[in-house]
């Protein structure tokens, strides 16, 4: 049996547009974090015992609306007028809320680039934050081939959209959340450490240095969550103890079967947060097409996608809050 890293290569070798999409290989060998998680809560209280009466839910059809409004801006690379019309976009969406930005300059291998994380903050009872991230930067390398990334990069910026709209208008019975829209993910000549993750590099080491990064309990990651044959691996890169409570969610709410059959190590931009002992979960399904046949190609269009897989994620997401709220610290 080939391993998922050969499948890669096998795929790189057969057309030149698969040289140019493996300019980021997602899919590494397992990797032990350097720094062990520490800040993870470890045991459920009695509040937390139970399956919520009222699972939680997104608005799936609005959550599919939003990723086909992301689209429809076309290729978004770092740096492109419609990376930045995507920008304004997402300001727009988040009109009303706190919304800060982490932007900077980016020293890459095609020479320095605008990065901006945009981060919207929704205040709880409890001292502490959970952060949900993903990407919303596509594939700088396939920016010319009309690669408009609807599950990489369209998905998350549409998921993190409609959590937003779950969020709004109420304090949270719990900690606080903040919705991080991560940038300069993607590699702009190819993948390797220090060309990819521009975004969450300088963000964690941002708030490594003004003690934020203390405060986290929980880092969430999305990415590609919005395959119609949705199937989440379980990323040996992130924290055991979170992935575990992530499963626990899915399992209340009917939804295990779409989670973790498959074990891999992945590089993505959760792994500066992890480095630094931040409890991490990648949510991702590397296994687009089969083969993963439409990852950083065109082909990856909004009729690959469905509502019901960004249903699944967003609820899962939610439960895993609710988790990790009941749990003592």
């Amino acid at each position: 049996m080939k391993t998922f890293s050969q499948v890669i290569l096998a795929a790189c070798l057969t057309a030149s547009i698969s040289l140019v999409a493996c300019a980021k290989q997602k899919t590494v060998e397992a990797e032990k974090p350097a720094v062990a998680s520490t800040f993870l809560p470890t045991a459920l209280d009695s509040s937390g015992a139970g399956a919520e009466p009222n699972p939680p839910s997104i608005d799936a059809d609005r959550a599919m609306k939003y990723v086909k409004e992301v689209v429809a801006f076309g290729p978004r690379p770092v740096g492109s007028p419609a990376h930045k019309k995507l920008e304004d976009y997402i300001y727009a969406q988040l009109k009303g809320d706190t919304v800060e930005d982490d932007a900077f300059v980016a020293d890459t291998p095609a020479g320095k680039f605008p990065v901006r994380n945009i981060i919207a903050k929704y205040p709880g009872t409890r001292d502490g934050i959970i952060v949900i991230a993903g990407h919303y930067d596509t594939n700088y390398p396939l920016r010319d081939t009309g690669y408009v990334g609807a599950n990489d990069g369209g998905s998350t910026t549409a998921i993190l959209l409609e959590l937003a709209n779950h969020l709004r208008g109420k304090k949270q019975d719990g900690y606080s959340v903040w919705l991080v829209w991560t940038d300069g993910e993607e590699a702009i000549q190819q993948w390797g450490p220090t060309d990819s993750l521009y975004g969450t590099r300088h963000l964690a080491e941002r708030w490594d240095k003004d003690g934020t990064l203390k405060k986290i309990k929980a880092f969430l990651l999305t990415d590609m969550i919005g395959d119609a044959d949705l199937n989440i691996d379980k990323d040996a890169n992130s924290t055991a103890s979170l992935l575990s409570v992530v499963y626990q969610a899915a399992t209340r709410l009917g939804y295990q079967s779409h989670f973790f059959a498959r074990t891999i190590g992945v590089e993505d931009d959760h792994l500066p947060f992890m480095k630094l002992g931040v409890p991490c979960a990648d949510l991702i399904d590397l296994d687009y097409g089969y083969n993963n046949v439409f990852h950083h190609t065109p082909q990856d269009t909004i009729d690959k996608l469905s509502p019901k897989s960004l249903q699944i994620v967003g609820s899962v997401i939610l439960e895993t809050i609710r988790m990790l709220d009941a749990m003592k610290p």
